[in-house]
């Protein structure tokens, strides 16, 4: 039997009554024990991840290379001859077999390769009579044979688990599914980055901290709002592990596109999982930053104009990037890559990448130690080298991306950004208009933060990524102008809608394309629109608007629509009228632009004008346009009549079409089975 409470209050335990229901304090400190369990398994598993992903790296690109290379020697030399291939381990966060290739030759081929330490370097191995490409043909195999290998793990497995929107929707209830532990998908990635696959390992890791969450909030069988904290704490400890950067990871579980995580515990429970996670991985990886940068140099506060062009490139530079990956997971492109026997389409997209790397070695792996080459050089590297070796990388990516390999694409955004800031800063500098400006280090660190932005739509992610890194003030005012510009202007032309930086998640996408397969007259309310002129007094529209058991209203003025008042509007504008002289009219209880849909549009574009914008209801207007990548918002010129009023389609409405149509797909096997005789 339960104690009574007298023995409670002995025990030092108060027995539970209504003010600590109020409280909620046993809800929140069972969040964050939660969220502290998430953030340890999370570090855990990126630890294991960075070591397996170091093992299989070393081991491709040393022995079986080495291995390879005695092989496919047509002419066995002896070994006084031949001097021996020293492979340094590389360090777990490398995860880049770049190092490794420049010690097997590639130096002479890799045009930016780090610049020789003081000791002499050992004579060139002996390959007689072989061109230089040729003898180096162990570049293609390893890829192409780890491409097989992430192929057919892959087709036994049938998926690696969800993906970070997926993820929020199944906690949500808006997508049926169960998360994984992410063991499959770590393998499978360590695989892709070991072989030589232009991706990077903040993903997987970002991906894995996401499904450790909602598995664990599934098992410990919490409530919907806890499961999305705990998703939101499982990305900020994937990336806090990831990076060694705690304060961008709690950033970007907020930030994100996909991110639907509510109120003050969630946040509590974010922080408590990142550094839970950044603890663990420092603990057993050291404290070293993943990314070596030098110091920031500021030259002058007149400098800053440049930046804002450097945030122009970033932007155009971060849209492609975006476009590439989609196309390359499009239907187009994957209908190709699914008639392909299974293993295949990741062996040719490996045996393209190993055919890239014969000239730019570069684009293999991750590219970390690249990027620290370029940022620990005051110029010299050709430009003309440096625009190559942006579109080779571009390709690289979207191959890999694109043929099945698993990985992230913050590392590419980075390698990108770094090479395009160093092509800026040698332009402004000696290498073209030779202004008085920084050297091009300095453009390439800012760079790396501002393509990071616009391609993932996180500015506060990568401005607070960059400062961790560098640890520098000085460079936040840089990072602010160009990261800002760039994640702004990438919006403005990508559109609300983000299929994510690596590509569309295919379960998210395949409840989106049932969305749009329904038209958004479907979910209007079955009342009529509540319109009111806009001379109406706040109160009298308050007690229209409840009579109507309505949520929001339409404010019209001349036959023109002015903007939606929702009952919030109303509730405020009638606080604020205590202090004012006359009454509160409708029109002054405006807020916001008028968000609303053409009749044309479907049920993905509806809940993507509701969600952002807090919306429960949008009214539907009889006009061309808006049905492209950019949503209405706000009066086009002309403004709207309110003779081309259709409708308001809800929230509730969105659920009941989707229930019609479920019901009507359940009723169709019966009807077949009724009218062939069959039972």
């Amino acid at each position: 039997m339960p104690p009574s409470a007298p023995e409670a209050e002995a025990n030092g335990h108060r027995a539970p009554g209504p003010e600590a229901d109020l409280r909620g304090l046993s809800f929140q400190w069972n969040l964050l024990a939660w969220a502290a369990l998430v953030g340890t398994l999370t570090g855990l598993a990126v630890v294991a991840f960075h070591e397996l992903l170091g093992f299989i790296n070393n081991f491709l690109f040393g022995p079986f290379v080495e291995g390879l290379l005695v092989i496919g020697r047509s002419t066995p030399a002896s070994p006084a001859d031949l001097p021996p291939i020293d492979l340094p381990p590389l360090a777990p966060d490398s995860g880049t077999p770049l190092r490794a290739l420049l010690q097997l030759g590639l130096d002479g081929i890799g045009l930016l390769a780090a610049a020789p330490a003081t000791p002499p370097a050992p004579p060139p191995i002996s390959l007689p009579n072989t061109p230089d490409w040729l003898a180096l043909w162990p570049v293609v195999v390893v890829p192409t044979l780890g491409g097989l290998a992430v192929g057919l793990l892959r087709h036994v497995a049938g998926s690696v688990g969800p993906g970070l929107s997926s993820l929020m929707a199944i906690a949500d209830g808006r997508q049926g599914g169960e998360p994984r532990l992410p063991l499959l998908r770590l393998v499978a990635a360590s695989l892709s980055l070991g072989s030589g696959a232009s991706l990077g390992p903040e993903g997987p890791s970002v991906e894995g901290g996401g499904n450790i969450g909602l598995w664990v909030a599934l098992k410990g069988r919490l409530s919907p709002q806890a499961q999305k904290a705990l998703v939101g704490a499982g990305v900020a400890a994937g990336l806090a592990a990831g990076f060694k950067a705690p304060i961008a990871g709690v950033f970007f579980a907020f930030e994100g596109s996909y991110s639907a995580i509510p109120g003050r515990p969630s946040l509590r429970a974010v922080l408590v999982a990142a550094v839970a996670s950044a603890l663990v991985t420092q603990l057993c990886l050291g404290d070293t930053p993943i990314l070596r940068l030098p110091a920031y140099e500021v030259r002058s506060p007149l400098e800053l104009p440049l930046y804002l062009g450097l945030g122009l490139l970033a932007s155009l530079m971060s849209w492609l990037l975006i476009r590439l990956l989609a196309a390359g997971r499009g239907e187009r492109v994957q209908s190709v890559v699914r008639r392909l026997p299974p293993g295949m389409p990741t062996a040719l997209g490996g045996a393209a990448l190993g055919a890239m790397a014969l000239v730019f070695p570069q684009v293999l792996g991750v590219g970390y130690d690249t990027i620290e080459a370029l940022l620990g050089r005051d110029g010299g590297i050709p430009l003309l080298t440096l625009v190559a070796l942006i579109g080779v990388k571009l390709v690289a990516t979207t191959v890999s991306n694109a043929t099945g390999f698993v990985g992230g694409g913050f590392a590419p955004s980075l390698f990108l950004g770094a090479v395009l800031g160093n092509c800026y800063g040698q332009a402004l500098g000696s290498g073209g208009l030779n202004l008085p400006v920084a050297e091009p280090p300095a453009y390439a660190m800012v760079g790396m933060a501002a393509v990071l932005a616009g391609s993932a739509r996180a500015p506060l992610t990568a401005l607070l990524l960059l400062f961790e890194l560098t640890r520098d003030i000085r460079i936040v005012l840089p990072l602010m102008a160009a990261a800002g510009l760039s994640a702004a202007l990438v919006e403005r032309w990508q559109g609300i809608h983000d299929p994510g930086l690596m590509g569309p998640d295919p379960l998210e996408e395949r409840r989106r394309g049932q969305l749009a397969e329904i038209a958004v007259e479907e979910a209007f309310e079955p009342d009529a629109p509540l319109v009111l002129p806009a001379a109406m007094t706040a109160s009298d529209a308050l007690a229209r608007l409840v009579d109507s058991h309505g949520h929001c209203l339409l404010v019209e003025q001349a036959g023109l629509a002015l903007g939606l008042v929702t009952i919030g509007d109303l509730q405020r504008g009638l606080t604020s009228e205590l202090q004012r002289l006359g009454p509160l009219c409708l029109a002054d209880c405006i807020r916001t632009e008028l968000v609303w849909l053409p009749v044309g549009a479907n049920l993905d574009r509806l809940e993507d004008q509701l969600r952002p914008n807090g919306l429960r209801q949008v009214p539907v207007f009889v006009l061309e346009g808006g049905s492209g990548d950019h949503l209405p918002h706000g009066l086009p010129s002309g403004g709207l009549a309110m003779g081309r009023l259709r409708g308001m389609a809800s929230r509730d409405g969105m659920a009941r079409a989707q229930a019609r149509r479920f019901q009507a797909a359940s009723e169709r096997p019966s009807i077949k089975a009724s009218a062939t005789g069959s039972t």
